[in-house]
């Protein structure tokens, strides 16, 4: 008696312990696929563009000594290449990237890891460890840095902070587009107005975008970046015009349907800061159901930013194949 008593809880004891194992394993196949990367697999002749603000790369004061003499702590520079490295875009564009030196050492560890890319670009002004850049897998064909254009306020001439990239990149040799990286005036307090500051600098952007499209009315062209604004923000409608009729607004969302692209910690906000923007004739190249506001599992401790990662067909196609994006009412 005793001994069928001994194994009954025996037997108790392991078919509860089965019965714990099952749930947690069936708990981790729930998460799993929330947390899993959102990339998708590209075919021959696609090519994907990824924007992505990584979240002060550079040094900072981030021990509050007064000097900005810190790097971006290890866990989050690895967050940060985890993420690019589990969606492998072919062509990068970066918002506030550290210096020459730092910029080098992010190249040659992505490098290491496996993902090379042989064409690059900095643009850093005076100095700064808040910075601009692109790196490609194709060859940039040709490229300008601006870093000239000025807006005024009041009596003072201002210059647009970080400058703007702009780059031809050839695919292949039956495709090319041309690229604008940008990075808006934030909305940290300024005595001129930040806002006011932002909308010059889309205006200026806008010049260019026009500029190159007045030359040639079916260039395939992007333009992405971190822009600090809503897509009703007027600083957008000046870049992509009233009716949009300069730039399309691509809007990727996750695999929830999100858009947002930028966490307010201290707000406790979720706001669209990052976009992809194209010309009426590359629209019709883009394919929205492998594109993506990238969720990630260590997305969070990389940047308060999500990247964006758009995919393209790399043949020209007519307007008339564009997918339907949406159309916006915008306030006055």
């Amino acid at each position: 008696m005793r001994l069928r008593l001994v194994s009954y809880h025996a037997g108790w004891r392991l078919a509860f312990a089965a019965l714990v194992l099952m749930a947690f394993m069936t708990a981790c196949d729930r998460t799993v696929p929330e947390d899993a990367p959102a990339s998708v697999r590209q075919d021959a002749d696609e090519f994907s563009v990824m924007t992505y603000n990584v979240g002060a790369y550079g040094y900072r004061d981030r021990t509050g000594d007064g000097q900005a003499d810190n790097p971006k702590p290890e866990e989050e520079r690895a967050a940060v290449r985890a993420v690019i490295l589990d969606n492998r875009p072919d062509v990068l564009a970066l918002q506030e990237m550290g210096g020459p030196d730092v910029f080098d050492a992010f190249r040659a560890e992505l490098a290491d890891a496996g993902l090379d890319y042989p064409f690059h670009l900095l643009l850093q002004r005076n100095r700064s460890e808040n910075n601009i850049a692109l790196l490609s897998r194709y060859p940039i064909i040709s490229h300008q840095l601006h870093t000239d254009d000025t807006f005024s306020i009041g009596d003072e001439q201002l210059p647009v902070r970080r400058g703007f990239i702009e780059a031809d990149i050839s695919v292949g040799p039956a495709y090319w587009f041309r690229l604008f990286v940008a990075h808006l005036k934030s909305k940290a307090y300024d005595p001129r107005g930040h806002t006011e500051m932002r909308r010059n600098e889309a205006r200026l952007l806008n010049n260019h975008v026009r500029r190159s499209l007045s030359r040639e009315h079916r260039l395939n062209l992007l333009v992405v970046g971190d822009m600090n604004d809503h897509v009703r923000a007027a600083p957008l409608r000046t870049i992509m015009g009233a009716e949009q009729e300069y730039l399309k607004d691509l809007r990727p969302v996750d695999r929830y349907g999100e858009l947002w692209t930028y966490y307010e910690e201290e707000a406790e906000l979720y706001h669209r800061y990052d976009y992809t923007l194209a010309s009426p004739y590359m629209v019709p190249e883009f394919i929205p159901d492998k594109s993506a506001v990238i969720r990630h599992p260590k997305g969070s401790r990389a940047s308060a930013h999500r990247p964006v990662l758009a995919v393209f067909s790399a043949r020209d196609m007519v307007p008339a194949d564009a997918p339907l994006l949406p159309s916006y009412e915008y306030d006055e």
